[in-house]
């Protein structure tokens, strides 16, 4: 099952609304916090961005003010084209000025998840990490504990996304384990068990300078493939109408 991937940053959102539908608009101005609305906007632009780019139609504003980003119930983002809701799976992260979407053309369970790559203390890691888990920190060279403890949490972040809970659920409710497979394009494979529902995500990360990147989904997902710009499609042209 291929999962794509886009990642965005602040420089690139629009400096205007005009992209935004009127109901996301009206969530965006419900914001207090300049950060949290200029986060929030980043993972919106991010999102239109990588779903134009899946469905092939034009990422002017006209366009994307027709593709609106909602919330389920759970706090789940799903895609809605002109009112209608689209066949896609999208899951949504952000840290410190940079956004993340992953897409899969299908109805699974997706989450992904970008993190710093930063100190965590000792209690940190007794308090949301299970014992095995712990166990893999303490065997862990000091060089390499920050951007271990990092990769851990992500893929605990992609989890609960997947699960449609966020941090609701305790994270030591989920484990998370890595395969010994080789690298795919850049990409690393893993796995994140949910005992509670005899539950199994097989998953992917990668870091960059100063970050993590984790994506899993049931079921079990190739290496994601990145997104470029979208062209325009004249084909696809119904999407806009």
């Amino acid at each position: 099952m291929n999962v794509y991937w886009l990642e965005q940053t602040e420089a690139e959102v629009p400096s205007g609304n005009d992209w935004l539908s009127e109901n996301e608009i009206l969530c965006r101005n419900g914001l207090r916090f300049p950060k949290r609305r200029a986060d929030w906007q980043l993972g919106r632009w991010t999102a239109k961005c990588a779903v134009a780019a899946c469905l092939k139609i034009p990422t002017n504003s006209e366009v994307l003010a027709r593709l609106e980003i909602r919330a389920r119930p759970s706090g789940a983002p799903q895609v809605f084209v002109a009112n209608k809701p689209v066949g896609l799976t999208i899951s949504l992260s952000h840290r410190e000025g940079h956004a993340l979407c992953t897409v899969a053309r299908t109805s699974i369970d997706l989450g992904c998840d970008l993190e710093n790559i930063e100190p965590r203390s000792n209690a940190f890691v007794s308090d949301y990490f299970t014992a095995e888990e712990q166990a893999m920190v303490a065997s862990r060279t000091e060089a390499d504990r920050h951007s271990f403890l990092a990769l851990l949490w992500s893929a605990k972040e992609s989890a609960l996304k997947a699960l449609q809970t966020g941090l609701r659920l305790d994270t030591r409710s989920v484990c998370v384990s890595f395969d010994a497979k080789p690298d795919v394009n850049g990409w690393s494979p893993l796995q994140v068990r949910y005992a509670a529902a005899g539950k199994n995500f097989h998953g992917w990360w990668q870091s960059a300078p100063g970050i993590i990147r984790t994506m899993v989904a049931s079921p079990a997902p190739k290496p994601p493939l990145p997104l470029r710009a979208s062209a325009y499609y004249p084909e696809n042209a119904a999407w806009c109408a």
